[in-house]
């Protein structure tokens, strides 16, 4: 009985650890009601834009909320994107790069590239709504 035991649980251990993280394959966003813009833009253009924010909060929560956290309040795993400043221009540049490129180190894959699923409308969304997060507890 304990062997039948052990043998459920390890199942159990393994399915949880193998299918816990969800679905983490990149989804592509409706950017409809968005200004279309060039892919080489580095500087925020839908700062303060409504209907970014609102396209960018749903936009977070289908691609990134399962690293970087519900609210975009990170559990530690990853970093916690309320701590990008939302006025400052290199941010916007290292944002959009780091979102499109994604992150490897020493051959370990941190951030998986979106680039080829997010257009720049809905990264730059997605920005959008992270600069309307209070930042008060961090």
């Amino acid at each position: 009985m304990k062997s039948l035991k052990k043998i459920a649980f390890v199942v159990l251990a393994t399915s949880t650890l193998a299918f816990g993280h969800g679905d983490v394959t990149p989804q592509a966003v409706e950017t409809k009601g968005l200004a279309k813009i060039s892919e080489d833009v580095i500087i925020n253009p839908f700062r303060d834009n409504e209907v970014a924010i609102e396209i960018g909060k749903g936009a977070y929560n289908t691609n990134c909320a399962r690293c970087h956290g519900l609210g975009a309040v990170s559990g530690g795993v990853a970093p916690d994107l309320r701590a990008l400043d939302a006025a400052d221009d290199d941010i916007d540049e290292y944002f959009i790069t780091k979102v499109k490129e994604g992150a490897v180190r020493n051959g370990n894959v941190y951030m998986p590239p979106f680039g080829e699923v997010l257009s720049a409308e809905a990264i730059w969304a997605i920005r959008s709504w992270l600069e309307t997060l209070p930042t008060d507890d961090l």
